[in-house]
């Protein structure tokens, strides 16, 4: 963030002629002068004005003299405030703000449905099905004619391969991780990643939550049990590096923003955290195996990175996801991540078991450092979106969560749509 610049002035102050007590001139230098000027002022010393809590929040200016005299001190710079998309959204409402920061899920069949959610300002919308229809494109550019100032959308879904996939009647299909880690060179999942994705974006999906880089080297299908398994490239922590950021570049050489997951990792967890707790290896282990894949995946540019709902052991008590240390201190701090925090669907049953609700959870996960939370299709969205806006907003108000955190979020989402609020 730039500061404010402010102009240099030359200044030069004359000595003062004022009458004598004998008529005759008297004249005050400038430590006289300067003196007469501070008495006039009265005894106190101004306050200093109150630094603002949100960053790029310009300085009230001072209120103008009451005196209809002319005041006898220099004219002081003013402030010339450079403008930023935080300073730009310091001036949104904590609604508007809360807003950018929800993925709502919907239908590929039927994206209209989340018209209202788009108009209220949503900053994305997640596709689910298994057969897009083959006019979505058109069906997506209409919707996002309701964005407000036409600011853009994340239009996100699951196209990973093999039995994680959305929409393969418009776009072709991939095969499982497992088996393009196997078969194939990061060259090749590279170039066939690119077809995919060139086609996911005609049709005006612009993100995918796509590559996993967990390191999982079971020869299983993903299951209740078990998250991984064929979604993983392999076993070995140097080909799963390698393979991720190759299907990554894939995506972005297509014109898709990539969404790397799930952060810190799930190879070797108890278990699916969609259907229960989970918990995933020690974080001593996590971070001999599981984390290079990410610090290759950011090296090489990562713009977006999804956290689990997993516990890490050694790590916290807390799900990934609504953990300050996992999320502030490790992906933000000590692997230098700046990008677009995502969280894993907070409708996960490992969400709800640690005590959440899906709005507490979406407040509890922006206090930890997130910037845009997601839930499952299903039930009223309409009211689940309604509910998270709320309760982001109430907890601003209530001082939960700091007004600057939900300004820092809303620009990252900003950030990842290439949007500048500057003219």
């Amino acid at each position: 963030m730039n500061l404010p610049s402010y102009r240099d002035r030359r200044r030069t102050t004359a000595p003062l002629r004022l009458p004598g007590r004998a008529g005759n001139a008297r004249i005050l230098g400038t430590a006289a002068v300067a003196a007469m000027l501070l008495a006039g002022c009265g005894t106190s010393t101004p306050k200093a004005a109150a630094h603002p809590s949100s960053p790029g929040v310009p300085h009230a200016p001072s209120a103008a003299p009451s005196s209809s005299h002319p005041s006898l001190a220099p004219d002081l710079p003013t402030a010339a405030t450079t403008c930023t998309n935080s300073t730009k959204l310091a001036g949104w409402s904590n609604r508007r703000l809360a807003m950018l920061t929800v993925a709502v899920p919907v239908s590929e069949t039927s994206v209209s449905d989340v018209t209202s959610e788009v108009t209220a300002g949503a900053g994305g919308v997640l596709l689910f099905g298994s057969k897009a229809p083959s006019d979505l494109g058109s069906r997506l550019t209409t919707l996002k004619t309701h964005v407000p100032g036409h600011l853009g959308l994340l239009v996100m879904t699951d196209e990973e391969g093999g039995g994680i996939q959305r929409m393969t009647n418009l776009v072709g299909s991939l095969p499982w991780a497992a088996y393009m880690g196997t078969n194939w060179t990061p060259a090749q999942i590279q170039q066939n990643v690119t077809q995919v994705a060139t086609k996911m974006a005609a049709a005006r999906v612009n993100m995918d939550l796509a590559p996993v880089v967990d390191v999982d080297g079971r020869n299983v299908a993903p299951s209740k049990t078990n998250p991984d398994g064929w979604r993983s490239f392999s076993g070995s922590t140097s080909v799963v590096s390698k393979d991720g950021v190759a299907y990554m570049n894939g995506l972005r050489a297509g014109g898709v923003t990539p969404v790397v997951k799930h952060f810190p990792g799930l190879g070797g967890s108890t278990y699916n955290s969609d259907f229960g707790p989970a918990r995933t290896l020690p974080w001593s282990t996590l971070q001999k195996v599981a984390i290079p894949p990410f610090t290759a995946a950011i090296k090489a540019g990562a713009p977006a990175i999804m956290v689990s709902n997993n516990v890490v052991p050694g790590l916290g008590t807390n799900p990934a996801s609504l953990s300050p240390t996992a999320i502030s201190s490790e992906l933000r701090g000590k692997l230098g991540f700046k990008g677009l925090v995502v969280t894993d669907s907070l409708s996960a049953k490992a969400i709800s078991a640690a005590g959440f609700s899906v709005p507490t959870a979406a407040v509890q996960a922006l206090r930890s450092g997130a910037d845009m939370v997601m839930f499952d299709l299903g039930g009223n969205v309409s009211s689940q979106t309604s509910s998270i806006a709320t309760a982001i907003t109430n907890a601003v108000t209530g001082g939960h969560l700091a007004r600057s955190r939900l300004i820092d979020a809303a620009g990252h989402v900003l950030a990842v749509r290439h949007v500048n609020l500057c003219p």
